[in-house]
């Protein structure tokens, strides 16, 4: 994780206890807390606080979390600090509702994020609800919220703001390939996650898509950040403009699909041309090859406009 802030967070310590001290903080409670996902910076006040008052950490990897503390000037002894992962997320969520039961303050990070999504944490929160207790989440950073908030995702009518999220494709290339066909004809946005040793093969199975435009987040909040728009057809190629760009983890964005045009105005325009002309099933034979409107919607407006004429 780059750091791009003095190494003292004695200031962000204080403020913390300033901002968030006076609030509430149930016993018996899990605190769910999102942590930088490249940026130190990124930690929110009441994460900060939180992680001092608990009376231990479950995390990712207690290694990473015990270096991520030491940054913010925060001690805890490794006893304090427990492993909480995918192998061993069932077994250990159980450990911690008991710790629960007994009255303790536990906080879950993953190695960087906001857990849940696509890292360890849905099982804990789930067990944990499931016993009656309660799950507390501290929002925070999030690569899936960072890349849509840069991305411009514009679609028209109610999709506009809907997308869906995908999260890591399968790795194998022929399962891979079919998930991106099913991807094809979804007209919401899409958000996925790689990883760099597979980011070209994604790329590869990606350009399936065309024309459809797709954003690339690159060490998302890192100091080699970098973020591109361009179309899935072209996406190989822009990896391979420059060996940097296959490094660092990586978000991606599909935008929505575009909303096929509005051939019904045209089909009436052309239709009402060619009625003053023709018989009225050649009129509607033509205007829907011409316009690309539905020919039966196209003959039932034909019917009524000769209605009216009457």
């Amino acid at each position: 994780m780059t750091s791009l802030v003095p190494a003292s967070f004695a200031a962000a310590l204080q403020a913390a206890r300033e901002a968030a001290g006076a609030q509430h903080y149930p016993e018996g409670a899990l605190y769910v807390v999102a942590t930088p996902i490249g940026n130190l910076a990124d930690i929110t006040l009441r994460a900060l606080h939180v992680l001092q008052i608990v009376d231990a950490v479950a995390c990712e990897d207690t290694r990473h979390t015990q270096s991520l503390l030491r940054a913010y000037g925060i001690e805890r002894p490794s006893a304090q600090l427990f492993a909480l992962h995918q192998h061993n997320e069932a077994e250990a969520a159980q450990g911690v509702v008991a710790r629960l039961v007994a009255g303790e303050r536990i906080a879950y990070v993953s190695d960087a994020g906001t857990p849940g999504v696509s890292d360890p944490g849905a099982r804990l929160a789930a067990a944990v609800r499931d016993a009656g207790l309660r799950v507390l989440p501290l929002p925070g950073a999030s690569s899936v919220t960072t890349l849509i908030a840069a991305a411009g995702l514009v679609a028209a009518g109610d999709a506009e703001s809907a997308f869906v999220f995908a999260g890591f494709l399968p790795t194998k290339a022929g399962e891979r390939d079919t998930a991106v066909q099913a991807l094809a004809t979804e007209p919401r946005s899409v958000l996925l996650l790689e990883a760099p040793h597979r980011i070209e093969a994604l790329a590869r199975a990606l350009a399936a898509l065309g024309e459809r435009r797709v954003t690339v987040g690159r060490e998302l909040t890192k100091q080699f950040e970098e973020i591109a728009t361009t179309a899935a057809a072209a996406l190989p190629a822009w990896l391979a403009a420059s060996r940097d760009r296959t490094r660092g983890e990586f978000a991606l964005v599909l935008h929505p699909l575009l909303a096929p045009p509005d051939d019904s105005a045209e089909g009436e325009r052309v239709l009402r041309l060619l009625l003053g002309e023709l018989p009225l099933k050649s009129a509607v034979r033509l205007a829907a090859e011409i316009s690309g409107a539905p020919r039966n919607a196209l003959y039932e407006l034909a019917l009524r406009l000769r209605e009216d004429e009457r």
